[in-house]
């Protein structure tokens, strides 16, 4: 088996992919939410830049975001299982939804707002299904409060093996997601599924591109500074903590990483994670 060098988890080539290409980002996202191709009138990327690292900006993730038949939805792909993805897609839905209500609206007027995560990891283990769909109800009834709240999750190593099919669109678009090698892509490609077939052609094509081989040299770069940046920030907070004793030094040492972390420029949501300090703690560091 040949491994793939990049594959469609690589967020600078997904961004590139679909942004290049909103035909294919549009099949994507209908297949994804089960709306026919056909019933979207209205389909916009609303944040089809890349971030330029090269220009001292700090390494973000990359994800989609769009306005689809009025519905505001975020497609977001992670690779790595950092514990706190759940908690992570709810602050990123408040945050979409909250700033969807301009100075002097009402309410009733907040658009469905809809995040899509794809998943190289288990996030479910009970359940064997590489779907999961969250929206609140009520716990006894199951009653739904509103429908404005979609959460979609897919599991790529739930995926069922060997059931590729060309008639299952869905099945086909998580598989190249999944894919990690020339000969999955291969498989895919032999089914001549018309839009796979584009899909890969271009997937193909970007990665050869000097547009994104500069691109993706300046995130390596990036997130290298953001890894020794992490590790900088840990150990000179846990220097610090120690000096305050054990059980205090616990919270002190996190303060002092938060500290640390601020000051080679990590953003507040990063800090976040690696410290489990609160938002306005972190926040008021910045004063």
């Amino acid at each position: 088996m040949t491994r793939l060098e990049y594959t469609l988890k690589t967020d600078t080539l997904f961004k590139m992919l679909f942004v290049q290409h909103p035909d294919l980002l549009e099949n994507l996202v209908s297949t994804l939410l089960s709306i026919p191709p056909e019933s979207i009138g209205q389909f916009v990327i609303t944040n089809p830049e890349i971030p330029p690292d090269s220009k001292g900006e700090k390494f973000c993730r990359l994800d989609i975001n769009m306005v689809v038949e009025g519905q505001r939805v975020a497609l977001e792909v992670q690779v790595e299982n950092e514990g706190d993805y759940p908690d992570r897609i709810l602050y990123y839905w408040a945050r979409g939804f909250s700033a969807s209500l301009g100075e002097g609206g009402d309410y009733k007027d907040l658009p469905r707002t809809v995040i899509i995560s794809i998943l190289d990891f288990i996030q479910f283990a009970e359940s064997p299904d590489f779907h999961s769909e969250f929206r609140p109800l009520e716990v006894k009834r199951h009653e739904p409060l509103s429908d404005k709240m979609s959460l979609h999750f897919f599991e790529l190593k739930k995926l069922p093996a060997d059931k590729l099919d060309a008639g299952n669109k869905l099945l086909l678009w998580l598989s190249l997601f999944k894919a990690n090698t020339k000969e999955e892509i291969a498989q895919i490609k032999a089914l001549k599924e018309p839009i796979m077939e584009q899909a890969i052609n271009a997937f193909e094509k970007i990665m050869v591109t000097p547009e994104f081989q500069e691109l993706e040299r300046l995130r390596s770069r990036a997130r290298h500074n953001e890894t020794s940046a992490l590790r900088y920030a840990r150990e000179k907070g846990r220097e610090e903590g120690r000096e305050k004793g054990r059980e205090e030094g616990m919270g002190e040492g996190m303060l002092a990483v938060a500290r640390n972390a601020l000051s080679q420029g990590l953003s507040i949501e990063v800090i976040q994670s690696i410290t489990g300090l609160d938002m306005e703690t972190i926040k008021s560091m910045t004063n």
